[in-house]
């Protein structure tokens, strides 16, 4: 009798359900076990509330319950996700899914990345939809990429991307071949809710796998991906006989091996692989995060590595190689790590570059030309594309609103170069409309290798490209805080600055001369208050420009319980006292800490060292 306290009867419904319907016996146990200990506590956070399916799919930590990520949860998923494709394709047999999955594994639960995969085959499989499983780990690049390269109906990536060890994740990728946007989050959620028990085949790995309607596309699709990523190098002489040296590391995930295909599409030199990073590894040993954002911690063995074999410029991809981090060694020794903003500027000049010179052969006239970034990121490619004449475009934060934007231009006829957003994500090649790591190492490599040949540093390119365009100076951090009602409170206190309705004119001595407020949809930039990006309740999202040409955005992360800011200070052309203008910034940022997150009284905390 699997009965608990009675006053929670919903509690006692789930979990009544979980048993019902789980057939993991690791996470059947784990959950009997709470149930037999009366664990209350630890019942209500696995069964409290399920995992919200939204745009960026679902993440969420491996282990027992509707909270989190499991063969049951994978199994609902899928089966919700194919009941809407079912709805809107009616040639979904004919067009087939994809599913690609990284390295992640979870023993207490018996959760991985690819028995997930494996489960999900299994759940389309068993109505009859071909599936293309990968046999081995990919890059998140690839899915997208196969569902374009392939025209299918859709691609899921089983990834948690550089979060901690324990989380896992379910990407979703449409047949445009960028990441669902509303309302299909809204529409498979629904589905989901409506299909948790599992189809009578659903737990059928074995039949799934042996089923002719399973393909594996590994083989295929990386010399396709290898093919394609190669119009983009324009300097394959060169490359063959470049000197530079490069390290390079996957961070104990997935883009080793990759990476080295991709630097051998370009006639590249292989780079040094940090022995103790290139396998994958679950466990992520010798990082405390494995995430490349968070800078030099995760890059000690590869500046160890680097220093032995002589190499000035290191790449570090994030455990699903779909994000880059470079840093350069500097003359006085020390080691320089780039910000995703000044990497966005040195990649857009560069890749602006390339389309030049392939211009010159009367390729595509500028009018044609876009590029994009996110809202949060740097505007520098608007001073760039305002001085050569290009189209320069916002989104919202994340790749699935570039992504979705690129393909309705290239829709129209329109050469998408470039998207970027400041999380060090880079969409270099339009036949993967999400952020690659992969592709994005090679053309990287190749800009070091031509550089080098002209005797310049990435250092002193990013240099000339601010004194040419204006400085972009940038400053991004964030606070934890567990507590929702305090980061409701927080962004409230915002709205209601000056009494009801009314945001603040002034920080800490800094004039605000306009406000976005994307979860309002207010914007005091447009005659009628109105935004013009689309709003959303479901995360806080507020912008202010100051009269000094500064531009701060706050914003909740949608993936982590995380209050972030965004800021830069955007200088014209010509204004080139840096430590003046970096002072600025420090005393703006100091600014909005103390009037607007209110740290101590809102009790958070800051981001680690």
């Amino acid at each position: 009798n699997y009965s608990l306290v009675p006053r929670d009867s919903r509690l006692d419904q789930a979990v009544t359900q979980w048993l019902q319907y789980d057939k993991n016996p690791k996470t059947a146990a784990a959950v009997r076990s709470m149930v037999k200990d009366r664990a209350m506590s630890e019942l209500q956070k696995c069964f409290g509330a399920r995992m919200e399916f939204g745009t960026a799919g679902l993440r969420a930590t491996m282990g027992p319950g509707v909270s989190c990520m499991n063969d049951l949860t994978i199994i609902q998923t899928t089966q919700g996700f194919c009941a809407y494709l079912e709805q809107c394709f009616t040639d979904l047999k004919q067009r087939r899914v994809v599913i690609g999955f990284d390295a992640r594994a979870h023993p207490p639960s018996g959760g991985s990345s690819k028995r997930f995969a494996c489960l999900a085959a299994s759940v389309l499989i068993s109505r009859g939809v071909p599936v293309y499983l990968f046999s081995d780990i990919t890059p998140t690049p690839y899915v997208p990429f196969t569902v374009s390269h392939l025209g299918l109906c859709a691609g899921v990536m089983v990834t948690a991307s550089h979060n901690p060890k324990q989380d896992n994740g379910y990407k979703v990728y449409w047949a445009n071949g960028a990441q669902i946007i509303p309302p299909h989050d809204k529409g498979i959620a629904a589905a989901i809710e409506q299909n948790l028990e599992p189809w009578p085949k659903s737990w059928d790995t074995d039949g799934a796998l042996q089923s002719s309607l399973l393909n594996d596309p590994y083989q295929d699709i990386h010399r396709e991906y290898c093919k394609t990523i190669q119009q983009h190098c324009f300097h394959r002489e060169l490359n063959t006989n470049s000197e530079v040296k490069i390290v390079h590391t996957s961070v104990h995930g997935v883009g080793h091996i990759f990476v080295q295909a991709a630097f051998k599409a370009f006639d590249l030199h292989p780079p040094y692989a940090v022995e103790q990073q290139k396998d994958p590894d679950p466990e992520f040993p010798t990082v405390k995060y494995p995430n490349p954002e968070e800078g030099e911690g995760v890059l000690t063995l590869s500046f160890a590595l680097a220093d032995k074999e002589g190499a000035t410029v290191i790449l570090a991809n994030d455990p699903d190689a779909d994000r880059l981090a470079i840093a350069e060694k500097q003359e006085s020794g020390q080691w320089r790590v780039f910000s995703g903003n000044e990497l966005g500027a040195l990649l857009g000049w560069w890749i602006f570059q390339c389309w030049k010179l392939q211009k010159r052969e009367g390729k595509a006239s500028i009018k044609d030309v876009y590029m994009l970034s996110s809202t949060v990121s740097s505007k520098i490619l608007r001073a760039i594309a305002v001085k050569e004449g290009f189209h320069f475009e916002e989104t919202l934060t994340g790749f699935k609103w570039m992504g979705n934007r690129a393909r309705e231009l290239m829709d129209q006829g329109k050469t998408v170069l470039f998207a970027f957003e400041e999380a060090i994500g880079y969409m270099c090649s339009p036949a993967v409309l999400d952020k690659d790591g992969v592709s994005a190492a090679a053309i990287a490599g190749e800009f070091v290798s031509y550089l080098a040949s002209k005797n310049i540093t990435l250092s002193h390119q990013l240099r000339s490209i601010y004194e040419e365009y204006g400085y972009h100076i940038s400053k991004n951090s964030y606070f934890i805080c567990d507590n929702q009602d305090t980061i409701k409170q927080m962004f409230e206190c915002l709205r209601n600055y000056d009494g009801e309705n009314s945001y603040p004119k002034e920080c800490g001595g800094f004039a605000i001369t306009a406000v976005r407020d994307l979860m309002t949809g207010y914007d005091s930039n447009q005659p009628d208050n109105k935004a013009i990006l689309p709003t959303s309740k479901s995360s806080q999202m507020i912008s202010f420009t100051f009269a000094n040409g500064g531009v701060a955005t706050i914003r909740t992360s949608g993936t982590e319980p995380k209050i972030k800011y965004y800021t830069e200070l955007c200088a014209a052309p010509g204004n080139s006292d840096l430590n003046q203008l970096k002072t600025e910034l420090d005393n703006l940022v100091d600014a909005i800490v103390e009037h607007f997150y209110q740290p101590d009284k809102n009790n958070l905390t800051p981001r680690p060292e």
